[in-house]
């Protein structure tokens, strides 16, 4: 995203993906990539670098709440919800404790 620190897109992206308002860690958990659908049907490679979101508020209505649905699940059920091997190494090494910050 023109103009934003990659910790600033994730924020962004969490809200538009899913309602998420909170504190964004600076620090990546990790990096990871995939093979992204277009729509002329090829596939377009991609980097991806996960930040944790200290969640502060939930929206009902956001950006994309007509094409997706919010459900909090465990790390051990979210990795075995994603296709991506990374990824899911990084959901189940993830420990929430060790980045929350105090305000």
């Amino acid at each position: 995203m023109e103009g934003k620190t990659p910790a600033a897109a994730a924020a962004q992206e969490a809200w538009e993906e899913a309602g998420v308002r909170g504190q964004v860690d600076e620090t990546a958990l990790g990096v990871y990539t995939y093979g992204k659908t277009t729509v002329v049907g090829g596939e377009l490679p991609c980097v991806v670098m996960l930040y944790p979101v200290l969640v502060k508020s939930l929206a009902k209505k956001f950006p994309e709440s007509g094409q997706r649905r919010r459900k909090w699940v465990s790390r051990k059920k979210a990795a075995k919800k994603v296709a991506e091997e990374d990824l899911a190494r990084l959901i189940l090494n993830f420990d929430p404790r060790s980045t929350r910050k105090h305000s």
